[in-house]
């Protein structure tokens, strides 16, 4: 059990793969705060479109990006939360901890392969694609480079680190950084 003295918001960012809900999930369940997970994928639940539909929108259209990005930003800033997306270690600028989780090209396709099914080489030139219109979206609605990392408070490979090792890598951290407390 954890207390947390004031309101806390922890911001999780990664590339498609790399454990970002599963380790944003545990976390909140962990310290009982908000999830905020607010994606292309649930845009395209609301939107009644498949994920590669709004991909091939967003292309051509910022508004997706924006409304997605500044949606769960409204979001975050409401309560204690754990705020997981390709870019909340950017967008919510003023996150108590910012934490990026990495892996390579191959584990990432395994991810999706497994929690998705299809074909392992139709996946790997999907995430491959995707990575690149992410960045290139990225780089121009925002001029962020989501490869420029470094600021992150704690970087965590996920290759080899399992989510539950990895929501443990951040619990320390945040007991580091006296966010929470042991009780």
């Amino acid at each position: 059990m954890y207390k947390i003295e004031n309101e806390v918001r922890v911001a999780i960012s990664g590339k498609s793969g790399c454990g970002n809900t599963t380790v944003c999930t545990l976390l909140s369940k962990k310290l009982n705060i908000n999830l905020v997970n607010y994606t292309f994928r649930q845009l395209a639940e609301e939107k009644g479109l498949t994920l590669a539909e709004v991909i091939q929108n967003a292309k051509n259209d910022d508004d997706y990006d924006k409304y997605v990005d500044n949606h769960q930003v409204e979001l975050a800033r409401q309560k204690s939360c754990v705020l997981g997306s390709r870019l909340a270690i950017w967008m919510l600028k003023e996150a108590d901890l910012k934490v990026y989780l990495f892996a390579d090209d191959e584990t990432r396709a395994k991810r999706v392969f497994n929690r998705e099914g299809g074909n392992l080489d139709e996946i790997k030139q999907f995430t491959s694609m995707r990575d690149s219109e992410d960045t290139k979206r990225y780089k121009r609605i925002y001029n962020i480079d989501n490869n420029d990392y470094n600021f992150a408070d704690l970087i965590i490979d996920a290759n080899n680190n399992t989510p539950e090792k990895i929501v443990e890598l951040i619990i320390n951290k945040l007991i580091d950084k006296k966010l929470i407390q042991i009780v």
